[in-house]
Order: structure tokens, then sequence, then C-alpha cells
């Protein structure tokens, strides 16, 4: 069974908006902190946004800090990623993650399961 699904990328123009989800299984989601993480071509994978257990935490790169937003949604194992005024410089692939202890939310290393990634290109 594959861990978790992301869905909701595309092609957008610089300063629209998308919404990525990411659908898990029970064991990838429950309890776990979920991330969201990029690459874009040519560059290492990033973090991009992270949100606690309890949906009431969440931790952002400073590019995305105002236009994106992370939330989860605990009764369906899914979590989403606001994407809002997008710039060019967004355009990766995007994958979602998560992992069970607390800390290094930032560090892709720490994280145990991993989606296959969707594609967000944005054109100017």
């Amino acid at each position: 069974q594959v861990p978790m699904v992301e869905s909701g990328g595309g092609l957008v123009q610089a300063g629209e908006s998308l919404r990525l989800s990411c659908e898990a299984s029970e064991g990838a989601f429950s309890n776990r902190i979920m991330g969201w993480f990029r690459r874009a071509p040519g560059k290492e994978r990033e973090f991009v946004a992270a949100i606690n257990a309890n949906g009431d935490t969440a931790w952002y790169v400073d590019s995305a800090k105002g236009r994106f937003t992370i939330s989860r949604d605990n009764a369906k194992n899914t979590v989403s990623l606001q994407m809002n005024n997008l710039k060019v410089e967004d355009t990766a692939v995007y994958f979602c993650a998560s992992k069970i202890r607390s800390g290094w939310y930032y560090s892709d290393s720490t994280y145990e399961y991993w989606g296959q990634g969707t594609q967000v290109a944005v054109s100017s």
C-alpha cells in the first residue's frame, strides 16, 4: 500500500493559487508531523512547511510565509498546502512526508514516509 498520495499540482500563471492535497494511510498519518517538501529542477529537495499532529502548530520556510498555508484533517488522514500568489521560483515537484519524532521538522532525513510527488509549474 502506498503510504501517501499527493494531488492538486498543475500549471498556473504567476500570482495564481493552487491547493495541494495529500491523502495518507492511517499508519503514515496518525500522530505524526506532516510536512511538505519540494524539489526544483537542478536543485536539492527543500523544506516548505510542516504541521504538528494536533494541527495547532505549523512551520514554514521563509519564502512561503504569508503565501502558503498548511492544514490537516485528522478525520480524513489528509494534509493540504494552500499556495497563494505563486511565483516562478515555486516551480517544483512537491512531496508530502510524515515523521513521528518532534523537532528537526525542516530536515528531510528525519521523515519516514514519503509520497511520490506532484508537479507544480508556475509560468511568468
